[in-house]
């Protein structure tokens, strides 16, 4: 399986690729990584998941003021189903519950089902959807997950 390393600027060019592959015309740019990986550590939480030197994942996470966001999740389509979008996840929420957050939030397409049942899995739940959010017209559901901060570890 996998290993978690934080994020350096020099995957961002591996991040892109990913991304572009993935998410196509709603896809981060290279600007959106860089911004988001100068932002305040103590509101941004990224890590690559690795198998030798190669980046086979990602997951990212901003916490403010008790809440998380989950920025991103993204498993490299070669080594999707294997079970590391769940290892992604599972990672983001312990973060996300030792930085105090009392919950997370999510965006996922609408038409995404094996990433809503991944978050259905790890007890988010339904709270609202926006149409037509994503650049092709297509819907998000927005997704909330309560947590117990003082269960931080």
């Amino acid at each position: 399986m996998a290993d978690l390393r934080p994020i350096r600027w020099w995957d961002v060019e591996t991040l892109t690729a990913i991304e572009a592959d993935l998410f196509g015309v709603d896809a981060w740019s290279a600007e959106t990584f860089w911004g988001e990986l100068a932002g305040i550590p103590e509101t941004r939480w990224y890590r690559a998941a690795v198998e030798g030197e190669e980046i086979v994942g990602y997951v990212g996470l901003a916490a403010i003021d008790g809440t998380g966001d989950v920025q991103t999740v993204a498993v490299r389509r070669d080594r999707q189903g294997a079970g590391l979008g769940a290892v992604l996840l599972d990672a983001l929420l312990t973060e996300a519950q030792n930085r105090g957050c009392s919950e997370v939030l999510l965006e996922v397409r609408a038409d995404n089902p094996a990433a809503i049942r991944l978050y259905e899995k790890r007890a988010f739940e339904r709270i609202a959807e926006r149409p037509r959010y994503y650049a092709d017209g297509v819907g998000a559901l927005i997704m909330r997950r309560a947590l117990d901060p003082a269960a931080a570890g």
